[in-house]
């Protein structure tokens, strides 16, 4: 963007935020193109992280949603083991009224400018295809299509992740992986979560979800009718006899109003950015309740675009992301040991690796 507004600049400058290498303002007035791309990490190697696409209230909102995003890639991508840092781009508006290929193409060549510093691939509100468009302006893309050389969908990897430290999170709270019985809410059935709710299903879960979007959760209940639904997620948080709470959507679902009524005795989603501000996670813990760290059990799918930027096989990185289960596992390990909350343990073991990232 040409100017920046004062709003704009203190959030950018906010030291609660991560300390970020580098943050780009970008703007084409052509195409009408409003974007934030953010690099909180290179110590590890090259920022990756995905681009959203969303009608934030202000330009203020999506730096600050930026800088949030691209410092929890730069801990997903320590946790999960990848030679990346972390970073992540943002689109400002409504992808269903602005998003056009000359948008897009625009936007490839602000990543493109960047030299390789920062790599982008799909998250809310762009898809395979989108990429394949950008990828037109810049080779650092990834989450492409098959036929464009790409890997596609990280939704199915990014799910079985969550499914695996679902799975990690029954083992450590009631002693067997297995969540036949248990009754689990999701809520967000988009690109993830409905294939969330199949891995569940297939387990033995009985599964409730809910969505804003009412032809998402028709989708799910017409696929699979065991399926039932709830009207938003102040319900489903609060349906009796809930084992385990996926939130899957966008983030901030676990906050003041929400832990105090929370009936599950473990959260475990897809959604990044979970806990709304420091101390949500002992508030968690204090009602004991059993927090999988969202960048921990969500790394599936960069895993897979990770693994695509050198030669994707779909197998490979499957197993790459049923360790999540282990990696979760010993989180909780250590969490227990210093007598901290999974979250505060998780960081821990991340800034480590970034740590001796820096000094290698």
């Amino acid at each position: 963007m040409t100017e920046a507004t004062d709003g704009v600049l203190h959030t950018l400058f906010r030291t609660d935020q991560g300390g970020h290498e580098q943050v780009v303002l970008c703007q084409d007035r052509a195409s009408g193109l409003k974007a934030v791309i953010a690099i909180h990490s290179t110590a590890l190697g090259p920022a990756l992280g995905g681009t959203r696409f969303y009608p934030y209230a202000s330009e203020e909102e999506a730096v600050s949603d930026a800088l949030n995003l691209a410092r929890g890639m730069s801990y997903k991508n320590a946790m999960a083991g990848l030679d990346h840092g972390g970073g992540k781009a943002v689109i400002i508006g409504d992808p269903e009224q602005i998003k056009t290929e000359e948008l897009l193409l625009a936007y490839g060549r602000f990543v493109a400018s960047l030299g390789g510093r920062y790599v982008t691939a799909c998250d809310v509100g762009t898809y395979v295809a989108d990429m394949d468009v950008v990828a037109r302006e810049c080779r650092w893309t990834t989450g492409r299509s098959p036929e464009n050389g790409g890997a596609g969908d990280s939704s199915v990897l990014t799910a079985f992740g969550v499914f695996q430290g679902m799975r990690a999170s029954a083992q450590h709270l009631w002693g067997d992986p297995s969540l036949r019985g248990r009754k689990v809410g999701v809520a967000g059935v988009g690109k993830v979560g409905h294939h969330l709710v199949e891995h569940l299903l297939q387990d033995g879960a009985e599964v409730v979800v809910t969505d804003v979007r009412e032809e998402s959760v028709r989708r799910v209940l017409d696929r699979h009718p065991a399926v039932t639904a709830v009207p938003d997620t102040d319900a489903l948080i609060r349906v009796e006899g809930l084992d385990i709470y996926a939130p899957c959507a966008l983030g901030g679902a676990l906050h003041d109003e929400s832990v105090p009524v929370l009936t599950a005795r473990i959260v475990c989603g897809a959604a990044n950015n979970q806990l709304a501000h420091p101390g949500v996670e002992k508030d968690l813990a204090d009602r004991g309740i059993l927090y999988a760290p969202d960048y921990v059990v969500n790394a599936g799918g960069v895993i897979q675009v990770a693994d695509e930027l050198h030669g994707f096989d779909f197998e490979r990185c499957r197993a790459k992301a049923a360790k999540i289960f282990d990696t979760t596992l010993a989180i909780f390990a250590r969490a227990k040991e210093d007598g901290i909350p999974p979250a505060a343990a998780a960081d821990r073991i991340a800034e480590h690796r970034m740590a001796e990232g820096r000094r290698s």
